[in-house]
């Protein structure tokens, strides 16, 4: 695999893994970290930069698909919108440091957009939460390979 294929694909990857549908980055990160295919620093662009763009449509989503939410087709179920906007309740904007954790992340970037938290704070508060998951993941391989 060549290094711009590498990080293409974990791009890809990364973006995936932060809209409502499955990927796999951390595990691709660590993969191509331990595999020592790209430069470090590179591979945590692609991977930040992938997943927060997947963040910002999911934003959109509930900016301007929110009256749908009813709907079959929306992508994101009842029960995990109502324990987002219950979060939202209880730590307000800062529960968007959250956006990468499992099962709550994702809601979280949407109920934003349906609560239209403004953009600029979003990208702000999202990309420091993905960066830091990131640098965690990085340090843990770094310290992994020695």
């Amino acid at each position: 695999m060549t290094e711009a294929a590498a990080y293409a694909s974990l791009f890809v990857s990364a973006f995936l893994s932060a809209t409502l549908l499955p990927g796999t980055s951390e595990a691709a990160f660590a993969l191509l970290l331990n595999e020592g295919i790209g430069a470090p620093l590179w591979l945590l662009i692609a991977a930040v930069t992938g997943n927060v763009l997947g963040s910002v449509v999911n934003w959109f989503l509930g900016r301007f698909f929110a009256e749908f939410r009813d709907r079959r087709w929306f992508p994101i179920k009842e029960t995990h919108y109502d324990r987002a906007v219950h979060w939202f309740d209880r730590y307000g904007k800062w529960s968007l440091l959250l956006a990468w954790a499992p099962i709550i992340g994702d809601p979280l970037t949407i109920v934003a957009g349906m609560l239209r938290v403004p953009f600029w704070l979003f990208l702000i508060l999202v990309s420091i939460g993905k960066l830091a998951r990131y640098l965690f993941i990085l340090q843990v391989a770094l310290i992994w390979m020695g």
